[in-house]
């Protein structure tokens, strides 16, 4: 049996913001548009896909495992843009980096206050 996670959708209250923030900060290609939603890929086959609600977004975690150079662009990128960042979920080591499993990690938040996380070794993978 194959499974593969294919999408998502990612509430929030201005689908052209949000998926913006993702695709520069990321830098990945424009979203696109699809019925309801702005599509953003990323490089494994996911789509994160942005809708708007009319209701209270609710915040969610989404992690994103990234390559050593890659962390090392977007971290540039977050700091620059002087984003609020923790190395913890718990956001208690503001402005710090953690080096689980001997990589390198850190949260920040999107336009609607999803925590987002950018981590460069899967949990339990390493040293």
């Amino acid at each position: 049996m194959t499974i593969a996670l294919n999408h998502t959708i990612v509430w929030c209250t201005d689908k052209e913001r949000s998926s913006r923030f993702m695709t520069e900060l990321f830098e990945l290609p424009p979203a696109r548009p699809f019925g309801m939603f702005a599509v953003v890929e990323v490089d494994n086959g996911v789509s994160l896909d942005f809708a708007e609600g009319d209701r209270d977004v609710k915040k969610q975690h989404y992690a994103f495992l990234v390559g050593e150079d890659d962390f090392t662009a977007i971290y540039g990128r977050i700091v620059e843009r002087g984003l609020d960042h923790w190395a913890d979920p718990g956001r208690q080591q503001a402005g710090e980096i953690n080096r689980h499993d001997g990589g390198r990690g850190v949260y920040f938040q999107d336009p609607d206050g999803h925590l987002l996380e950018i981590l460069t070794r899967p949990y339990g993978s390493g040293d």
